[in-house]
């Protein structure tokens, strides 16, 4: 490869990136239904054929922007290859990491209550999501539990549905409150009653 055309692949990727940013933002503010593909195009200083290139359809970009939300956050959780408690800890970082991240945290809030909807385009990726979710996070817990670190009468199963639950039900409370309510702080008292060690 020239390095004309490495300084042409390396264009088209920052490109694609802000494009994802872009519509990351558009997507937050007005819903997958609300968003058109013309103002991405108009905000990343490109026409609409030209957005087209990257994206072909209005669901491809929606999935790409949830599939980098997702690798960026699964990095994160991953690093150190976290279980049981160290990965529930993991869990109420997230939540001090989103407090600083609005946009992400309405784009995915939005998308997900659009996404109830058996015909929107991102229904299957947020019905695997929540499974995900609560397998990994019941995974953590039964780990807690194999350790010692959970408390008898707390059920993995019950207790991963619970978090899931309540880290989403935060997340619309924090954005309805103007930012004021302490996801991690609400997070890690839940989970730190259900502890028999300190987080």
């Amino acid at each position: 490869m020239t390095g004309e055309a490495r300084r042409g692949y390396a264009k088209g990727r920052a490109k694609r990136v802000e494009i994802l940013d872009q519509a990351m933002s558009l997507f937050g503010e007005a819903g997958y239904r609300g968003a058109s593909l013309r103002v991405i195009a108009n905000r990343c200083g490109i026409s609409h054929p030209g957005l087209l290139h990257h994206f072909p359809t209005k669901e491809s970009l929606l999935l790409a922007v949830l599939e980098h939300r997702d690798d960026v956050d699964g990095q994160w959780l991953s690093v150190g290859g976290p279980t049981g408690v160290d990965r529930l800890r993991r869990l109420i970082g997230l939540a001090a990491l989103n407090a600083e991240r609005r946009g992400i945290v309405e784009l995915f809030t939005v998308l997900a209550a659009e996404a109830t909807s058996a015909d929107h385009p991102a229904h299957g990726y947020f019905v695997e999501r929540y499974r995900d979710s609560v397998m990994t996070t019941a995974l953590s817990y039964t780990e807690a539990r194999d350790a010692g670190a959970l408390r008898d009468e707390i059920a993995p199963d019950e207790a991963a549905q619970q978090l899931i639950a309540l880290m989403d039900g935060l997340q619309t409370q924090w954005l309805l409150s103007g930012c004021a309510t302490d996801m991690a702080g609400v997070l890690r008292a839940h989970v730190q009653a259900q502890l028999t060690v300190r987080l």
